[in-house]
């Protein structure tokens, strides 16, 4: 039987996408799991798969249309299936529509770029680019047409432009001009400089805030004795490939999600005047992109070991910045945590991802000056392992209590961290 593939939702708030590119085509093959098309949304360039097996019948939408989510915007079936005459009809309506303005805009002209003759890569004005690497170049004005693509088919991705910014771009002309700062500072004087938002960025600003405005925050900051933690996953990292190396935050992730099992009221949700309790912990990780944050999702995450948590999150947080994101990968997260550890921030405190309950800031682990002796006796200075995170929780769902009592139990697993691994 014929199925129809519809714009999916991805996250509570989205109302449309724009579908970007149809990797399929009417007539080809596609098997449950393919990609079938590309779509944009608020959040990120998306690869929507086919939730069915067959031949491609129909294609409902064009490329570059803004489509509403869950508005049919194909159909997968048998090669000889009789499909419904109303989908069949707006298939046609869009064929038309699409010869028909072909026909009034004449031929495309066509622009040769430094690689014209590699094939593979770039045919007439069409270069083969990720949405994402697309994205980028318009913003840091890199003609996307000189540099050389390094993923599948010759593709240009992030990387690429990224290497081109650093200084990688070929012989021939280019967009980019590098002077050093001081000697610009005696060549002219400064300007103000006005830059187009992404979508992404108008998103986030839209949504934090909302979230800011309509949410009564409150937060609660504990500090934890990461020494154990630390030295655990020191051991572990010695002994495994260098793709399966666990990070800090993978051991965050799983201690947070066992211990939100004690606290249903922070791994919840308003729905209207009631309060869903979500029976699935789904730990968002708030990854950084081109043009701000991207929330990718752990599901489960309390009942898979670190190695898989670990395995998942590189690759969806790969998938990313790619510009390969999956509709399931940024779908679904009931708590939320930002990781600033990197970046050596000793404490910060975020703003909650609607519609959730409350989201954690994790500062750096750091070595500094403990206290050390036995219960008080005779204390010493020594230098220990000490990390701080800040919950921010919205007050309409728990109270400042249930919060300090939830960052008490998070140091269970944190301070004692083999408990996450048996």
């Amino acid at each position: 039987m014929a199925e129809t593939i519809r714009m999916p939702k991805l996250g509570f708030d989205m109302a449309e996408g724009t579908l970007v590119r149809w990797v399929k085509k009417v007539g080809e093959t596609v098997n449950k799991g393919e990609v079938l098309a590309e779509i944009e949304t608020d959040k990120a360039t998306v690869e929507v798969e086919s939730s069915a097996s067959g031949v491609v019948r129909l294609l409902l939408v064009d490329e570059g249309a803004m489509v509403p989510v869950n508005s049919p915007i194909a159909v997968v079936g048998m090669a000889d299936e009789r499909i419904d005459d109303r989908l069949a009809q707006k298939a046609e309506s869009n064929e038309r529509k699409t010869v028909d303005k072909s026909m009034q805009s004449g031929p495309e002209p066509v622009r040769v770029s430094s690689f014209s003759s590699d094939s593979s890569r770039s045919i007439g004005s069409f270069v083969k680019a990720s949405p994402l690497a697309k994205k980028i170049a318009s913003e840091k004005k890199v003609d996307i047409s000189t540099v050389k693509g390094t993923g599948p088919g010759g593709r240009v991705v992030r990387r690429d432009i990224e290497s081109a910014l650093e200084g990688g771009l070929p012989d021939g002309p280019q967009t980019i001009v590098r002077t050093s700062s001081s000697v610009v500072s005696h060549l002219q004087p400064a300007v103000d400089e006005t830059l187009n938002r992404s979508k992404l960025s108008q998103a986030i600003a839209r949504r934090m805030a909302e979230s800011k405005a309509s949410i009564p925050h409150f937060y609660v900051t504990h500090e934890y004795k990461m020494d154990a933690l630390m030295e655990l996953r020191a051991q572990f990292n010695k002994i495994v490939l260098e793709n399966e190396k666990i990070s800090v935050n993978d051991f965050i992730i799983k201690a947070v999600a066992l211990t939100l099992r004690q606290f249903p009221n922070l791994n919840a949700s308003l729905n209207g005047n009631s309060v869903l309790r979500h029976g699935s912990l789904n730990i968002g990780v708030a990854v950084s992109v081109a043009g701000g944050l991207l929330t990718i999702v752990c599901k489960d995450a309390d009942a898979k070991p670190l190695r898989q948590i670990a395995g998942e999150v590189k690759a969806m947080a790969m998938r990313v910045r790619e510009g390969k994101v999956k509709p399931d990968d940024i779908e679904g997260s009931t708590f939320s945590i930002s990781n600033l550890g990197m970046y050596d921030v000793e404490n910060f405190i975020a703003i909650i991802n609607p519609p959730e309950a409350a989201i954690l800031a994790v500062g750096s682990a750091r070595q500094i000056p403990v206290v050390i002796g036995a219960d008080g006796v005779r204390p010493d200075l020594g230098i220990g392992w000490r990390m701080k995170a800040t919950i921010s929780v919205d007050h309409r769902l728990s109270d400042g209590v249930e919060a300090a009592k939830f960052m008490q139990a998070l140091e269970v697993f944190l301070e004692e961290p083999l408990r996450l691994v048996v």
